[in-house]
């Protein structure tokens, strides 16, 4: 079975410019996610998706220096860009990450990988409150083209899977148990703003370890609320 990843990136930010490649323990943020990804077992390549615009070229020099695959597509229309990324790899599946989740869990994506592995279904449902910014998103390619044919509103082009959790009926789903260890849905571990760089670069300056298990995470945080309430009143933008 064909799996692939793609992890959409571009530069422009309305609340916090650049974030994606700002500094994270010795690293970056794209260099979290590109190893957090890498570890995910099953998935046999991994593509950072990027917009057109000249800004967006710091990403594509980033990936060259890291010898990371990437693609070019439309800023505002990022289903488009997820399919024109996919087709060159003729994936069965398609997982999506987002580059401003750079403690993305990839032993529970890995298990995802699993269980999708063996049923087969279009969309993966999760049963359990996450942390913001832990999660995957395990998605068939067939899926991903139905959506590109009858999701036209605004915000089915901009967040890629939205259509098939706003109409779960018109497709098969399996739903991944969240184990207890992972349900802290107060913490966010995003990123979005200022205070939740803080948040994130606080972390990261703590473990040193871009691989460090996400439960290690989440029991840190609930371990340390000085450092959980830093972001802990940014709210999520709405999807519109």
């Amino acid at each position: 079975m064909n799996i692939i990843t793609i992890i959409q990136a571009r530069v422009g930010s309305t609340r916090l410019p650049g974030k994606v490649l700002k500094s994270l323990g010795n690293e970056d943020v794209l260099s979290y996610d590109i190893a957090r990804c890498r570890a995910i077992k099953g998935v046999k390549e991994i593509i950072i998706a990027t917009s057109t615009l000249p800004q967006d070229d710091a990403i594509v020099k980033w990936c060259e220096e890291h010898q990371v695959s990437y693609y070019r597509g439309s800023e505002e229309d990022v289903l488009d860009r997820y399919i024109q990324c996919a087709e060159a790899y003729e994936p069965d599946f398609v997982m999506r990450v987002t580059s401003d989740c750079p403690f993305v869990d990839y032993e529970m994506a890995s298990e995802m990988v699993a269980l999708m592995e063996k049923e087969g279904k279009d969309i993966m449902l999760l049963d359990g409150d996450l942390p913001r910014g832990l999660a995957v998103e395990i998605i068939s390619f067939d899926a991903l083209l139905r959506i590109n044919e009858v999701g036209k509103e605004p915000r089915h082009r901009e967040h890629v899977t939205y259509y098939a959790y706003e109409f779960k009926e018109q497709f098969t789903t399996v739903t991944y148990k969240v184990p207890i260890n992972r349900q802290s849905p107060a913490l966010r571990l995003t990123l979005d703003t200022e205070e939740d760089y803080k948040l994130i670069k606080a972390v990261a300056d703590h473990f040193q370890d871009p691989l460090v298990s996400s439960v290690e995470v989440v029991q840190y945080l609930n371990s340390n609320p000085d450092i959980a309430k830093l972001n802990a009143h940014i709210e999520q933008k709405p999807v519109i």
